[in-house]
């Protein structure tokens, strides 16, 4: 899906991220908690986000994380749903990054459609600049896609397992709070398992968030 360590997608890595725990901080910090502002992490400055493992997975299987946004629920006015919203603010960052960087490419392949038509060859410099455009939205397409499906697993420390936490049956709070705790352990395993058996555990996990999401951009194009 892509070629690693490029420019564009050592940007578009370090904007994703930053973007995904700033959202979580801002969606935080409207809801009562200004631990992320107080911590210096309502910001888009991707030295104040990156994760050393998240940032490493990233280069090596192509999907990862930031570090965590602080939250301190104790702030909240119901704290199972705020803590949900805050939760989903960053694969929903996410998705609005990727519905725009599909929006470029769709503008960027247009323009060359026109030039094409009405037999304008583009000079070179500005051939160059939509190519490099092209690259950098793909990437961002592609990374933001992938940040945003591998969070949404309900597994902690990932943003699903606290999305899906207010539809836990109260009977089932306890085993839910053993299961989180025992969540990094099990992604941990998972990936693993992936690398050793070859098996694209997580991979197949991403590609059943992304298709529909897909598809969905394929319709917005033919309306637009």
């Amino acid at each position: 899906m892509f070629e690693f360590l490029t420019p564009t997608f050592i940007i578009s890595v370090l904007l994703a991220l930053s973007v995904h725990e700033w959202a979580h901080g801002y969606v935080a910090h409207k809801l009562g908690d200004a631990t992320a502002k107080m911590e210096g992490r309502l910001t888009l400055n991707p030295l104040a986000h990156l994760d050393p493992v998240g940032t490493v997975l990233f280069v090596l299987v192509g999907f990862g994380w930031g570090k965590p946004v602080p939250v301190d629920p104790r702030y909240f006015k119901n704290i199972k749903r705020d803590t949900a919203l805050v939760a989903l603010a960053g694969p929903v960052s996410n998705f609005i990054l990727a519905l725009f960087a599909f929006v470029m490419l769709l503008f960027v392949s247009r323009q060359s459609i026109v030039s094409m038509s009405g037999a304008m060859m583009a000079h070179g410099d500005t051939s160059v600049a939509m190519r490099l455009l092209t690259e950098l939205m793909t990437d961002f397409l592609h990374i933001n896609l992938v940040l945003m499906a591998f969070n949404l697993l309900p597994i902690a420390p990932l943003d699903g397992s606290k999305i899906i936490r207010p539809f836990v049956p109260l009977r089932h709070e306890n085993r839910y709070q053993d299961f989180m705790e025992q969540g990094p352990k099990i992604l941990l395993i998972l990936i693993v398992l992936g690398q050793l058996l070859n098996v694209p555990i997580l991979s197949m996990w991403i590609g059943f968030i992304i298709s529909p999401v897909l598809q969905l951009f394929s319709v917005l194009a033919t309306l637009v």
